[in-house]
């Protein structure tokens, strides 16, 4: 992990992947160090703003003496040991490219459903729209290309894959992303505190309603 300065109020951690920007903000979260305002995941880096009147150099110095747990970016090994804040997303799979990614995958239709629905993943950062969240910590063997040509128009409740990810588009947009299946839940809600139904860090488990 290395920090550097993010002009004179923030500083910015660069790390490996996805899984070790969940383990790292989890890390920092808990620690509750005095100075630190505010916590921003993103892909492979995170933002951390320091409060008034903190000496950012101290606060990168503190950071570099968190104790971080590799295994919190991963995600929960079998519904066995779900965590009491799994949030469990309900998904009609039969999506349009479901045929080619179980293609890809060497799996078919039916594994890509079954490897999907295996294993929790867990938020590590959320982007592109309000409520889409970028989810990691699935099994490695769905990991597959984005399309070569994008969708003008990807419907609000696609399930998809792309990379090491999956994502769930909270609103009708263009999206590349391999799209698997559908769901009815709601990812951004003004009126809920907060709005967004899947924050950084919180674990999600797909459930299949029809294959």
């Amino acid at each position: 992990m290395r920090v550097r300065p993010y002009g004179d109020r923030a500083l910015i951690l660069d790390l490996a992947d996805a899984r070790e920007v969940v383990s790292w903000v989890s890390a920092i979260r808990e620690a509750r160090l005095p100075g630190v305002a505010d916590v921003v995941p993103a892909a492979r880096t995170v933002l951390v703003a320091a409060a008034d009147g903190t000496d950012v150099g101290a606060l990168a110095a503190v950071l570099q003496h968190v104790e971080v747990d590799p295994g919190r970016g991963e995600a929960e090994p079998s519904a066995a040991e779900v965590r009491d804040d799994e949030i469990v997303i309900r998904v009609e799979y039969g999506g349009p490219d479901l045929g080619d990614v179980g293609e890809l995958t060497g799996l078919g239709p039916d594994g890509v459903v079954a490897a999907h629905t295996a294993t929790s993943w867990r938020v590590a950062f959320g982007g592109f729209a309000p409520g889409f969240a970028y989810l990691v910590g699935g099994d490695p063997r769905l990991q597959v290309p984005r399309r070569h040509t994008a969708r003008t128009s990807v419907p609000s409740g696609a399930v998809g894959l792309a990379g090491e990810y999956s994502g769930i588009y909270p609103r009708p947009s263009p999206g590349g992303w391999q799209l698997i299946g559908t769901t009815d839940a709601v990812l951004w809600d003004l009126d809920r505190d907060p709005p967004a139904l899947l924050r950084p860090g919180a674990t999600v488990r797909f459930e299949a309603v029809r294959v």
